[in-house]
């Protein structure tokens, strides 16, 4: 049996490692929303799962039920969140080649 070309091993590496940076850039820019509430409330989240902005329709604020306001609100951030998750490992999965799990990215999908 051969033994592997630890060079060859080192510059594949790196070259993923590259490719896995350029995604992380790409992913903090991209926007993935969420909503609830028939779109009552709607968030807007980036790759890197860092709320960027939530939307309330006014009819739903000018209704002073609270509550609803407040689990529309999460249930619309969590939406957010599930989304850019699934958007990040469909991501990892397309660059690495179906090696994702072994290369996540910090904190995300944790």
């Amino acid at each position: 049996m051969s033994q592997p070309d630890l060079g060859a091993l080192l510059a594949q590496a790196q070259q993923m490692q590259a490719k896995m940076a350029e995604l992380q850039r790409d992913l903090a820019r991209r926007r993935v929303e969420g909503s609830a509430g028939g779109g009552m409330v709607r968030a807007v989240v980036s790759g890197e799962l860092r709320v960027l902005e939530l939307h309330v329709e006014p009819d739903l604020i000018a209704s002073g039920d609270r509550n609803m306001l407040q689990d529309l609100c999460a249930a619309a951030v969590n939406a957010a969140l599930t989304n850019a998750q699934r958007l990040v490992q469909e991501e990892i999965q397309r660059v690495s080649g179906g090696l994702g799990g072994a290369m996540p990215f910090p904190g995300v999908g944790s």
